[in-house]
């Protein structure tokens, strides 16, 4: 063996205190990655993509002559209320109203999908323990982050290829076409990126997860405010947000290039500043700590820990449904002026609102958005069971005198009651905005109670029975929400619209109330929180 020769004076590091290079590992973790997410990966991407694959031939039919389609085109420019929802329209073309109905839908989906993505393979792995095994060996700091961000890349790279192949055809555009594509997998790396920084700063998946939502809800927010103000986006407030320079690529309508030079440098800026971060601190370990509690502690219930744990999520949401109620409720006057003449267009909105009204309709149709967005918070309340047992803070409650069923009521209390009350606010909020039919509308949000609590007991039953799919959860309130979603604009028939418990449900304002379905409903619904309990009291905690 040759001896290597060091100048005098030298320090003399010893080879076990060198560590890994930074992105050493980082293979191995990312195949890890996509085996972990060989599910939801392509869960995400073929939705996203078939609510764009079925919005294209939609438009088609639904605008099928150049006059349908300056009309739309003509309402939008008057229509605030309905730019700040969906974004500015720039092109009365096929492929105008395609970016206009589906752009700014996808790439906030995309963004919704990435920071999940990022969180679950950073801050997640290293709230659990897993990170701290790995990193024993010989994993590089920044081998987690550059594994998560690669994994979104994946899943943004399909999503972008999907949206270019679903409109590239239907538009005659590539140019288009792949300008909107670009647009919605930027868009989506942006937010992973932001992620990657919330992962740094926080000690928790769930606050990392909120601050990067926060992020992405705070961007969304001053786009619409800003294109609400301003037909053309050349608002303030929309260049101030990255999903107005989105809105402002303008695909199919003289695609400005360099805006997406522009959100790629974004990119790469905030990917710097997560590789800085995490070069910077111990695995475990944020920059934001943890505030300690007081001296003598309030919480004397497992119902109280769960309130502390959920009220942020709680209030966060009341909040937003609250002001989405207002922004739909101001949009029901105008509904019949935005339509015009076009018949199919009022059609979609009867069959979402359930009668003939078209007021009654818009408002029936904005109530039924909001129940079925309501079954994300349930099931993510829900769920929360999941992640307090498969991150150990549950067995040192269950260690105490208390039940199983006792540590989990509350966290159901908060998810069910919790989704009673968001529901109750957000059709009081489009109350205020219509400005009338305050019981009515109301009630209407009330009814939808049940589907909602169904969908939060089967998240219940799957974690009490099989916990290792607890997350299939998501799948099925997904499932619920696409078919809602698309399924009147693309007249699906009734055998698939009434697989989601919503389609059973009375649409009000406007239609007679119906006991029988919402008592089935609630009753299938405790059936199921009972049986979710049950199995939950038999099996091994932490057998996930």
């Amino acid at each position: 063996m040759t001896a290597s020769y060091a100048p005098p004076g030298t320090p003399v590091v010893p080879v076990a205190d060198r560590g890994p290079q930074p992105f050493a590992g980082t293979g191995p973790l990312f195949r890890l990655a996509l085996r972990q997410d060989r599910v939801m990966i392509p869960a995400w991407v073929l939705v996203l993509g078939m609510v764009v694959v079925g919005g294209v031939g939609s438009l088609e039919s639904l605008y099928d002559t150049p006059a349908k389609r300056t009309d739309i085109f003509d309402s939008l420019l008057t229509n605030g209320s309905l730019r700040a929802l969906t974004g500015p329209a720039f092109d009365d073309s096929l492929g105008g109203l395609v970016a206009w109905r589906f752009g700014m839908f996808t790439a906030t989906m995309a963004g919704l999908m990435s920071l999940l993505i990022v969180v679950r393979h950073t801050r997640e792995e290293e709230e659990t323990g897993r990170q701290e095994m790995l990193s024993s060996m010989a994993v590089g700091r920044r081998a987690s982050l550059t594994a998560a961000l690669l994994t979104a890349l994946v899943a943004n790279i399909s999503l972008a290829l999907l949206v270019v192949v679903a409109t590239a055809g239907p538009t005659g555009s590539a140019s288009g076409a792949l300008a909107l594509g670009l647009t919605v997998g930027t868009v989506g790396m942006l937010f992973a990126g932001a992620a990657g920084i919330t992962a740094q700063l926080t000690e928790s998946a769930r606050l990392a997860r909120g601050l990067a939502g926060a992020v992405l809800g705070l961007a969304f927010a001053l786009r619409a405010a800003g294109d609400s103000a301003e037909a053309a986006g050349n608002s303030v407030l929309t260049w101030v947000s990255p999903l107005g320079w989105a809105s402002q690529v303008r695909p199919f309508a003289g695609e400005r290039w360099w805006l997406l030079l522009l959100l790629a440098a974004a990119v790469v800026v905030q990917g710097l500043v997560a590789y800085v971060l995490a070069g910077r601190r111990d695995v475990g370990m944020s920059f934001l700590a943890t505030r300690p509690g007081p001296a003598v502690g309030r919480l004397t219930t497992a119902t109280g820990l769960a309130w502390r744990l959920q009220r942020g999520t709680f209030l966060a949401w009341t909040l937003a449904f609250l002001a989405l109620g207002i922004v739909f409720g101001g949009m029901a006057d105008g509904a019949s002026d935005l339509i015009g003449d076009n018949e199919d267009t009022r059609q979609i909105i009867e069959r979402l609102g359930g009668q003939a009204g078209m007021t009654d309709a818009f408002l029936a149709a904005m109530v039924g958005m909001l129940g079925m967005v309501a079954a994300v918070y349930v099931v993510s309340a829900v769920l929360r069971l999941h992640g307090e047992e498969t991150s150990q803070r549950a067995e040192p409650i269950l260690a105490n005198a208390v039940s199983r069923t006792g540590w989990a009521f509350g966290h159901l209390l908060i998810a069910f009651g919790g989704a009673a009350v968001v529901l109750a606010v957000g059709g009081l909020g489009l109350a205020i905005g219509h400005g009338e039919s305050f019981g009515s509308v109301l009630g209407g949000a009330l009814v939808l109670i049940p589907a909602v609590w169904l969908l939060g007991a089967i998240a219940v039953l799957v974690y009490g029975l099989l916990p290792r799919f607890a997350t299939a959860a998501w799948a099925l309130a997904g499932l619920c929400l696409a078919i809602g979603w698309i399924g009147p604009a693309l007249d699906l028939p009734d055998a698939v619209l009434d697989l989601s418990p919503y389609a059973h449900l009375p649409k009000m304002p406007g239609s007679a109330m119906s006991w029988p379905p919402v008592l089935v409903l609630t009753a299938l619904a405790a059936v199921m929180v009972g049986a979710g309990l049950a199995g939950l009291r038999r099996r091994d905690i932490e057998t996930t």
